[in-house]
């Protein structure tokens, strides 16, 4: 299996993974929100950590993966920086990789 295969297959983990329990949350909750939502993964120490945590994961995936993108010349590469925030890091960091493994597949 090649390495991009991986990566998508990795990227397809982190949707079902993540929104299985996003959708849990819009079906557990009368007022489910987004505002409802943070202030819920914010209301322990547990989850101001975690929040913390993937907030420096994202800030370091981003200087990373944009000077990368335009080196290698990605197509479409600044899509990633809002699916981030739509569905999640878990999707869009090995979502990056597989355009950036298919794109060196085709240079070599």
């Amino acid at each position: 299996m090649k390495r991009s295969h991986i990566f998508l297959l990795i990227s397809f983990i982190g949707i079902c993974y993540t929104w299985f329990y996003n959708i849990q949350y819009f079906m557990s909750y009368e007022d489910a929100s987004l505002v409802h939502f943070f202030e819920l993964a914010q209301s322990n120490f547990a989850g101001k950590s975690f929040g913390a945590d993937l907030s420096v994961v994202v800030l370091t995936f981003f200087v990373w993966f944009i000077p990368d993108a335009r080196k290698l010349k990605i197509k479409a590469w600044w899509v990633i920086i809002p699916l981030t925030f739509l569905i999640a890091v878990a999707f869009s960091f090995p979502f990056y990789l597989y355009l950036r493994e298919r794109t060196l597949e085709k240079k070599a």
